[in-house]
């Protein structure tokens, strides 16, 4: 790797621990993100704006190829906004589960108990709409060619979660199929792709999440150590 005074900068301020706080750190952070649940039932109750912010903001820290970062989040909060991604999104989903779902796909979701309507996207008080950007840079007004688009976007998704759940906040990743119609409603050009929706608020009161979905692979199963 070449490096120069005049291309890079020393590392700093990167958080060194010893070790036995090191370990704490890492199972208090699993124990944290193990509460984590995809939730379908969400509270009205209002998120501010501000919070969401910090949260897109911890995103946006992702690695990405080039460090183009290559992607867009249109956090909608907007009732008539709402509405109009629910009724396109339930469009989609209505064709989804009538006939173009294959039914080995639609067996496989069947513990879970999903199904086209979807109440929540009017309910949620935020949708963090995502879009993968083909062409960009680290300048605004940049038109070049963007690398390992999804592969980065999908970090940064995660890192979203992330940022959300330690903020206080239940989500859901929502993918109907297409979603060109989020360009139209959030305003993006073409040459973004939707990649998904994520449904952001306070889990309603009486909310439930399936016991298939607590069912997580074991550390054996997921990883080896060579």
């Amino acid at each position: 790797m070449k490096t120069s005074p005049e291309t890079h900068v020393p590392l700093a301020d990167f958080p060194l621990y010893p070790e036995a706080e090191m370990q704490a750190r890492a199972i208090a952070f699993h124990e944290q993100m193990r509460s984590r649940r995809s939730v379908r039932s969400f509270s009205g109750k209002a998120v501010p704006q501000g919070i969401i912010e910090q949260c897109v903001l911890t995103a946006g820290t992702a690695p990405s190829g080039a460090n183009h970062q290559p992607w867009f989040f249109s956090c909608v909060g907007g009732q008539e906004k709402k509405r109009e991604i629910r009724v396109a999104a339930e469009a989609e989903e209505r064709e989804f589960y009538s006939g173009r779902a294959a039914q080995d796909w639609l067996d496989a979701l069947a513990p879970i108990g999903t199904d086209a309507d979807k109440p929540y996207m009017e309910i949620a008080p935020w949708l963090i709409c995502i879009f993968a950007q083909r062409k960009g840079g680290i300048h605004a007004g940049d038109e070049k060619k963007n690398y390992y688009i999804h592969d980065s976007v999908g970090i940064a998704t995660g890192m979203l979660i992330s940022a959300c759940h330690n903020a206080g906040l239940a989500t859901l990743v929502h993918t109907p199929n297409p979603m060109k119609f989020l360009n139209g409603i959030c305003g993006r050009p073409e040459t973004e792709k939707p990649f998904l929706i994520l449904v952001a608020g306070y889990p309603a009161d009486d909310a439930m999440v399936p016991n298939h979905a607590l069912i997580k692979k074991p550390l054996n199963e997921v990883a080896n150590f060579l």
